[in-house]
């Protein structure tokens, strides 16, 4: 865990003091675009720009599943970091193919030379610029959905304009109390802080449980890019928040509708391949100190995402929403 400062390394966990105990996020700042129709300096192209990002990591998560819902495996390569993020930050086991760095922060630095901020995941580069175009997730899988619709098969608009407007609403009620609900509770260091965040969490959590119930999606009833925002904090909090970030109110096992529907977005074909268990657990119990000093990782918990989810009733199955 660190940042850089003025282009060079610090190893350094997240200051808290000046927030009274609260983990406050800071934003991404590499936030250019792929555009379809060359309207930016980023025109959409296949092979040219590349995804760098974590196994472990929710954010990076979204873009793989975009990456696998519209089938740009063969337009946009991967490479995929370390799962452990220690003193020089995520790291890759070798020199990553593209770029030739061992370190992520070395490519903020060859894009920003100077830089100051966390050195964070996902990252699009861009093969021919040598940069990057853009490190915050919710942009990237925008751009996933649609700019690129010229190089594959799939048409399915995870983020249809008759929908944008409650998408854009359920997702920032998702990200502030879900999301990186589960790192404010996570990573506070104040009692009341982290209560503060736990009590929304859950708040949060039964109230799309019962939207839920009557539902199969979010939104429209109609599969959105807001379902895949949620999914991958719900498909790591069994795993990992419940123990390691102290969110232990309730499992997503124990909600009547919210299970059923994360094991229906982890049954969509192409996604279950995006999840790897043993790099989310060994990411999170083996990264922070901090919380979990000894680096054990637990064995549990056991999780069936492949059993029947029944929700085919409340709604129309993926591939027609």
């Amino acid at each position: 865990m660190g940042l850089l400062i003025d282009g060079r390394w610090h190893d350094q966990w997240y200051d808290t003091s000046k927030s009274g105990g609260a983990f406050v996020r800071t934003e991404a700042q590499f936030r250019d675009r792929v555009s379809a129709d060359g309207s930016t300096p980023y025109p959409a192209e296949a092979g040219r720009y590349h995804l760098m990002v974590s196994l472990a990591c929710p954010w990076a998560h979204r873009t793989l599943v975009f990456r696998a819902l519209k089938r740009l495996e063969g337009v946009i390569g991967v490479s995929v970091v370390e799962p452990l993020m220690l003193s020089e930050g995520w790291t890759f086991a070798g020199p990553e193919p593209v770029t030739g760095v061992t370190r992520l922060y070395d490519l903020y630095l060859r894009a920003k030379p100077g830089y100051s901020g966390r050195v964070t995941v996902p990252v699009l580069w861009d093969g021919k610029t040598n940069t990057i175009v853009n490190n915050e997730s919710a942009e990237i899988i925008r751009m996933l959905n649609r700019e690129f619709d010229a190089f594959t098969d799939v048409r399915a608009d995870y983020s249809p304009p008759e929908l944008l407007e409650e998408i854009d609403r359920v997702n920032a009620f998702v990200y502030d109390r879900i999301n990186n609900g589960v790192y404010k509770a996570g990573f506070a260091t104040a009692q009341d802080k982290y209560e503060a965040a736990f009590d929304a969490l859950f708040a949060a959590l039964d109230e799309v449980d019962a939207r839920l119930a009557t539902q199969r999606w979010l939104v429209g009833n109609r599969l959105t890019e807001a379902d895949w925002r949620l999914f991958t904090t719900l498909v790591r909090f069994d795993a990992v928040y419940v123990g390691h970030f102290k969110c232990n109110q309730r499992r997503i096992a124990d909600y009547p509708h919210l299970s059923g529907y994360l094991r229906d977005l982890y049954q969509v074909p192409g996604i279950a391949a995006t999840v790897s268990f043993d790099h989310i657990k060994r990411h999170y119990y083996g990264s922070h100190a901090t919380i979990n000093p000894t680096g054990i990782v637990p064995k549990g918990p056991a999780l069936d995402l492949d059993a029947p989810h029944g929700r085919a009733a409340l709604g129309p199955d993926p591939a027609e929403a």
